[in-house]
């Protein structure tokens, strides 16, 4: 893929506007709130490189561009150009010491995000600035173009926005972390009632438990995996096998039945079944309906992990059917 540029003028376009304004007002609202909440913690230089979710992404990006630029890296395992741009932005989001953070957002994992800023090839490159989107470059251009941009993105943040940056813990590296004592919190506690409450049948307490985890470490892949898995038992456990397979039958345009078919091949081990339902729904539908059922396909992938083969299919399946 050749770099196409894009324009740091829409940056200046953009702040000239009244909604730069209003933009502005919002972030000193929610760091004045920080502040009287304590402020920010002091973070590690690791924390400046965060993967990024749809799920995740108005409290990770949006949220966060409140005090800081946001960059986003959207790219993909397959894509020979993103592995050499990702870990230079990964460098520089260290080297420029938390002027900005860096988001990355697999494409395959987040097809509504690449929807949504309409990109057309990867790798591609945005910042969100005080809520507000603005497009950087695409494709894999030269270090000092890229300094340049982010050097135009963080005045721009200054001047317009009032945002400092993050406060980064220069002894907070990886050796000194590794020299500390885990820090476990309650987590055990939280992760043992929502084993016990699944030996009980409990799916609500369940989900509820590692829900709490979650509120506290959004990333905690037990818990991830565990609230996908008992929401899914929820979901299926008052379910008629046989009405949901005969209406998945008969109504193959409904989205619904589709759905709750997957979720039935899911619990009963037919996992390819499941993926390949909701690849042919979204393949067929459209609208409310084709996110309806990519979503549910998502939070399938949840249940059975990233690193499985067929999880790895389904997504390739899934992009070939969306592009």
């Amino acid at each position: 893929m050749q770099p196409r540029n894009m324009s740091m003028s829409g940056v200046v376009d953009l702040a000239a506007v009244k909604a730069a304004g209003e933009a502005k007002a919002k972030a000193e609202q929610v760091r004045a709130e920080a502040a009287r909440q304590g402020g920010s913690a002091a973070v590690a230089p690791s924390a400046l490189v965060i993967d990024v979710d749809e799920a995740g992404f108005e409290r990770d990006v949006l949220q966060r561009s409140a005090e800081v630029p946001v960059v986003l890296d959207f790219w993909a395992e397959w894509c020979e150009p993103c592995k050499q741009l990702g870990p230079l932005l990964e460098r520089l989001a260290v080297e420029y010491n938390g002027r900005f953070l860096l988001a990355k957002i697999d494409v395959d994992a987040n097809q509504m995000l690449m929807q949504q800023f309409g990109i057309q090839g990867i790798p591609a490159v945005f910042a969100v600035v005080a809520g507000q989107a603005l497009p950087l470059f695409q494709g894999a251009v030269p270090e000092a173009q890229i300094r340049e941009t982010l050097d135009q993105l963080i005045q721009i943040g200054e001047e317009r926005f009032g945002l400092t940056g993050i406060v980064v813990d220069a002894d907070a590296s990886e050796g000194a972390a590794a020299d500390r004592q885990p820090v476990t919190g309650p987590y055990d506690a939280l992760l043992e009632a929502a084993l016990s409450a699944l030996d009980a049948g409990d799916l609500a307490g369940a989900v509820q438990a590692y829900k709490n985890v979650l509120a506290d470490d959004p990333a905690h892949p037990e818990a991830k995996l565990g609230l996908a898995q008992a929401e899914l038992l929820a979901r299926v456990q008052d379910l008629d096998p046989a009405a949901v397979r005969r209406n998945a039958a008969e109504n193959p345009a409904d989205v619904t039945s589709q759905i709750a078919a997957a979720d039935l091949d899911l619990v009963g081990g037919h996992v390819q079944d499941a993926f390949g339902r909701l690849v042919e729904t979204v393949r067929r539908t459209a609208g409310e309906d084709r996110d309806a059922a990519r979503l549910r396909l998502l939070e399938l992938f949840e249940v059975i992990g990233a690193d499985d083969p067929r999880v790895t299919a389904a997504r390739q399946a899934l992009a070939r059917v969306l592009f």
